[in-house]
């Protein structure tokens, strides 16, 4: 089962590597998990995996060297764990393009760490109204009992017609997209609150882009979490989705992006 399985973080030796690793621990103290150290072939990764391991630590920690592709032994690793790790901009190929390709196919959520930053603020979680929304929100509300953090939910709506358009939608048809949108967001979250009662939930339904809104909000926040609906055909290989890929590329905080492949 998942809960009795490792969180798994991806080290090369870098710092944002290093942040990545001290947040998985946290993140298995929390989960009452072990830890598993991939080491990405760097011998000051080696060193680092050596003196967490020898830390007193609350959780186990044990470490393995990648010898294949770096991305192929990842997502290999990510089957056997309930938790992928990795950090933003690492020396090499970690990550960056590397990060795009493990979280469009690891079997596990996957969270990007950009910084160590400390745990305050509440955790951030971006739906759009599509049934896979509720694996985000469990990931969401799961994390925020956790570390008994709110949990604000944010679904970001678009003015009327036509995309780039400079014409300003009639104020009624405005309301309308907004009233949808807070109908919406009230829908998805019938029956968390119930589930998770000690849990405080703040609901937010701004107008812009997702991506802009999210970053923005992100900024106060401690963990951001999104999800990906994997897609079929000729860039399936090479693109996130693009809401995925651009809070990956500009929020700040940790950011969990949850798979719609993963049950």
């Amino acid at each position: 089962m998942r809960a009795e399985q490792p969180v798994v973080v991806g080290v090369d030796g870098s710092e944002q590597s290093v942040a990545a690793l001290a947040w998985a621990v946290g993140e298995a103290e929390l989960r009452g998990a072990a830890v598993r150290i991939v080491v990405i072939d760097d011998s000051a990764a080696g060193s680092i995996a050596d003196r967490f391991r020898s830390t007193n630590l609350a959780t186990e920690v044990s470490a393995e060297i990648a010898c294949g592709r770096p991305a192929t032994e990842l997502i290999r690793c990510s089957e056997r764990a309930q938790l992928l790790v990795l950090g933003a901009r690492g020396r090499g190929m970690l990550l960056g393009s590397l990060s795009t390709k493990v979280a469009m196919h690891a079997r596990c959520p996957v969270v990007v760490v950009r910084e160590h930053r400390s745990g305050s603020g509440p955790v951030l979680v971006g739906v759009d109204g599509t049934p896979h929304g509720q694996h985000v929100l469990q990931f969401a509300f799961e994390a925020a009992a956790a570390r008994r953090a709110e949990l604000a939910v944010m679904q970001v709506w678009e003015a009327p017609g036509a995309e780039g358009s400079v014409v300003l939608a009639p104020p009624e048809e405005l309301a309308e997209a907004r009233g949808e949108a807070e109908r919406s967001l009230r829908t998805q979250l019938a029956g968390w609150r119930e589930q998770y009662p000690d849990v405080a939930v703040r609901r937010h339904t701004p107008r812009g882009h997702p991506v802009a809104a999210l970053t923005e909000r992100a900024r106060e926040a401690q963990l951001l979490v999104v999800g990906h609906r994997n897609r079929k055909g000729l860039f399936a290989a090479l693109l996130l989705g693009s809401v995925a890929s651009g809070v990956l590329h500009r929020a700040h905080c940790p950011v969990a992006v949850i798979c719609s492949d993963i049950r």
